[in-house]
């Protein structure tokens, strides 16, 4: 076995990955620990060291991965994403510059390229996008359509909440999450135009419970998708195990046949 191949065996044996994990976590909560001022005041240079200790680790797997693999690495978007993200950690401004910094944080989605859980997620995720952006579409069109409506009927009244199609747009997002919604704008609303609620109640029932509803019913169906592909691989590769026992058994029974013969 040459080297190469023997380095992209290695990386690819559970130990490593689950290692990668607990180092690209460890990362993640030295990143946190580093904005509170108090903990960087008594363990600033440890926290500092262990957090060069995880880029380095972090550069090692990338420089092994390029070694086994050589220019196929960079046909897997999820190494190209390390290869990013870990590239913004070397870059000489990003200790100066609290935007480049704060990037670093991102390390941490690696967990995603290396627990299969995740990526199974994020790939039903994804699938679920083309029919999510029709529902996004369909809800814009509400958003606007009661925007105009607000701002026309409570706009004189209430500026501060329905003043202009912005400030229309952003309290019918905030009356969608139900957040201080009834107490906090209907009532007042109601109050001047007693009438209001026939305008809210239906857009909290079209947005809330029927259109973001469809939001999650869409990701679901993409998550078991997902799921029913890898059980269809596991299904096909024990099939050809199987396959293959088999044929290795009747091999030998035809061999002893025909000694026997």
């Amino acid at each position: 076995m040459s080297s190469r191949a023997r380095t992209a065996e290695i990386l690819e044996r559970p130990f490593v990955a689950r290692f990668i994990v607990g180092v690209i976590v460890l990362n993640a909560v030295l990143l946190g620990l580093e904005t509170s001022a108090s903990v960087m005041a008594q363990f600033g240079p440890l926290i500092l060291m262990l957090d060069m200790i995880c880029l380095c680790i972090f550069i090692a797997e990338i420089a092994a991965k390029l070694f086994a693999h050589g220019m196929r690495f960079f046909r897997s978007g999820w190494n190209i994403f390390d290869f990013i993200i870990v590239g913004i950690a070397l870059v000489p401004g990003a200790q100066g510059f609290s935007v480049l910094r704060a990037l670093r944080i991102l390390r941490v989605l690696r967990v995603i390229s290396v627990a299969p859980s995740l990526r199974r997620v994020v790939e039903g995720f994804i699938t679920a996008l083309p029919g999510m952006g029709s529902v996004f579409l369909l809800m814009a069109i509400i958003f606007y359509i009661g925007a105009v409506m607000t701002t026309k009927l409570f706009g004189s009244s209430f500026p501060e909440w329905f003043g202009t199609l912005g400030r229309s747009g952003y309290s019918l997002f905030q009356i969608m999450t139900l957040e201080s919604w009834s107490m906090g704008i209907v009532r007042p609303v109601m109050e001047v135009y007693p009438y209001a609620w026939a305008f809210f109640v239906p857009f909290i029932m079209v947005t809330t419970f029927a259109v973001v509803n469809l939001l999650v019913g869409l990701i679901v169906n993409s998550m078991q998708d997902a799921h029913h592909e890898d059980d269809v691989v596991a299904t096909d590769a024990y099939r050809d195990e199987v396959m293959a026992k088999l044929k290795a058994i009747e091999d030998k029974l035809d061999a002893t046949h025909g000694k026997d013969t």
